[in-house]
């Protein structure tokens, strides 16, 4: 499994708009992920909270690792989004968790908490499974 955690942190150094965001992979492995995203001023929305779409980038971006990180490229099919609480600053970390494998279809359930570990937001996401391989990706 050594060879597609390589893979998979190429693969994030290609994603050029998690960088954008600030956000770090500090975790991955088949199903699961963990991220952090530092909170700047382009995060925030009119009201000095984090965008919600700021939020939602830093889920979906776990959800993909924790997905794709079994070797094969998976594509996002559905995903949903409960915000339970505002932040303005520090770190969001995100954590996704495989609750379901089959050979076409996984699903994940993120949870999102800030510095002092309170739940931000809940995410799942179902991911489609496709045939090629990560490494035919990035090759």
């Amino acid at each position: 499994m050594k060879e597609t955690n390589s893979s998979i942190l190429k693969l994030v150094g290609n994603d050029h708009f998690s960088t954008y965001c600030h956000i770090e992979l500090l975790d991955v492995s088949p199903g699961y992920a963990k991220a952090r995203m530092l909170i700047s001023n382009e995060h925030l929305n009119g009201f000095g909270t984090v965008h919600g779409g700021a939020i939602f980038t830093l889920a979906d971006f776990v959800f993909g690792s924790a997905s794709t990180a079994h070797g094969r490229i998976a594509v996002a099919i559905n995903c949903s989004i409960a915000y339970l609480k505002a932040a303005k600053q520090g770190y969001l970390t995100a954590e996704a968790k495989e609750i379901y494998i089959g050979y076409k279809l996984a699903t994940y359930i993120v949870t999102i908490t800030n510095e002092e570990n309170e739940p931000i937001a809940t995410f799942q996401g179902t991911a489609y499974r496709k045939g090629e391989k990560i490494e035919e990706l990035i090759a």
